[in-house]
């Protein structure tokens, strides 16, 4: 399914990035060294590099705090009040919302907790999940706690979809028809909006389609979605929608994560909801008194005052996702990643070592490629490492590796390509 013509070759890989209109902004980002030499990093999909501007940001948020303390709530050039808004323009174009719809705060888990309060309500008769089999971690840990504390058996309410028997990846159709058949039974749909393991990007516009013709909402996870594949969460219908911002949208560890609300519920105070004083109407807010308003739109959910350090480092990244357009960033991936499939298929040819479990589709994938690694385990990745090249390892047997079209180049993965052809000739 490649239509590209790639070559192996240094001055290939060069050409490419000397044609890239992209490449300037890999120079606006701090790579890691491994034993003293700037490292191959493909981990954006577990933590996105630093922008070099990071430090303007906060020592420009550290000024204010310096010279205005508490005064900087309200005063100064970007009032702290009002911190959340400055990214609201970025965010809106990354997930294909609007503004109202966006907003960025707490932690992924939490959000995700959060959201469920107000779109998770079993009935006897409506109370079954639909998610991936394999979700991530936090997502099995939130969907278990939030089905008992509903007093619901987990084993009985959550449905987990496995790939056919042989397939490493879901077939849209087999979602598609678990969903029908679930039918009046379905409460939600909850699933990856790409799944960490695989790589899988999943039809969420056809699932959020198939969701709603049975009655049940439907919500996803956009962790690895977010700043890496094409979305339109507005206009596919999708209820609600969380994401981490430390990923692909290279914010800092453990950084501010963003919810999305569909703007038919943004005036529905009647939605059950965890409230706090910074989702109450903010030209009220100062009276202090009972009785919670929500704020329009997805505002409404937000619960303490802004993370404003958190929000200062995550507009340095969100600006340049704006100069660089996430359009221009998508045509950039699919080639960067068909590169690298290129390039290990043709290398590892029939060795056996390794197999990609991510789908050959470029509208299946983002730009992580999961390699299922057949021999030699994660003495490959460790001998991958010791070459500098920084990817993922993955229990039981994968390797994560995501060439990102914000700094890495055709050049990088070349060298990978060079390291991959050493290291066959030991496990091969």
């Amino acid at each position: 399914m490649n239509p590209y013509k790639f070559e192996f070759s240094e001055a290939f890989a060069m050409e490419m990035d000397a044609k890239d209109s992209l490449a300037h902004f890999r120079n606006e980002f701090l790579f890691p060294k491994v034993d003293g030499q700037e490292a191959l990093y493909f981990c954006g999909n577990s933590l996105g590099l630093q922008p070099k501007s990071v430090r303007e940001y906060l020592n420009k948020e550290l000024e204010n705090w310096a010279d205005l303390a508490v005064d900087g709530h309200f005063h100064g050039e970007d009032a702290w009040y009002y911190a959340r808004k400055k990214s609201k323009p970025a965010l809106a174009e990354i997930v294909g919302a609007h503004e109202h719809e966006v907003v960025a705060m707490n932690n992924l888990s939490v959000n995700l907790h959060l959201l469920m309060v107000s779109f998770y309500r079993p009935t006897p008769q409506r109370f079954k999940i639909i998610v991936e089999a394999g979700a991530f971690p936090s997502d099995q840990y939130m969907l278990e706690t939030q089905v008992k504390f509903h007093g619901l058996n987990p084993e009985e309410v959550i449905v987990e979809l496995k790939p056919r028997p042989g397939e490493h990846i879901l077939r849209t159709e087999d979602i598609l028809a678990e969903i029908k058949k679930q039918g009046d039974c379905l409460a939600m749909v909850n699933m990856a909006g790409l799944q960490y393991y695989t790589g899988q990007l999943f039809d969420m516009k056809s699932i959020t389609e198939a969701a709603h013709e049975v009655g049940a909402m439907a919500g996803f996870d956009l962790a690895h979605a977010v700043g890496n594949a094409p979305l339109s969460l507005h206009d596919w219908g999708v209820d609600f929608a969380t994401w981490c911002s430390y990923k692909y949208l290279n914010s800092g560890p453990g950084n501010i994560s963003g919810i999305f609300v569909h703007e038919k519920y943004a005036e529905r105070p009647d939605l059950p909801r965890f409230a706090g004083w910074w989702g109450h109407d903010e030209g009220q807010r100062f009276l202090m008194e009972k009785g919670f308003i929500p704020m329009y739109g997805a505002d409404g959910w937000q619960l303490a005052n802004s993370d404003v350090l958190g929000l200062a480092a995550h507009q340095a990244s969100l600006d340049i996702f704006q100069r660089a357009g996430m359009k221009n960033l998508r045509a950039k991936s699919e080639k960067l990643t068909a590169y690298l499939e290129y390039l290990i298929r043709e290398i590892s040819g029939k060795s056996g070592v390794l197999e990609i479990i991510t789908p050959e589709n470029p509208e299946e994938r983002g730009c992580q490629l999961s390699l299922h690694i057949h021999r030699g385990g994660k003495e490959v990745f460790d001998e991958w490492y010791s070459h500098g090249v920084v990817g993922d390892w993955r229990n039981p047997n994968v390797i994560r590796l995501a060439p990102t079209p914000l700094y890495n180049s055709y050049l990088d993965v070349f060298r990978f390509g060079k390291i991959l052809e050493q290291s066959l000739k030991k496990f091969a």
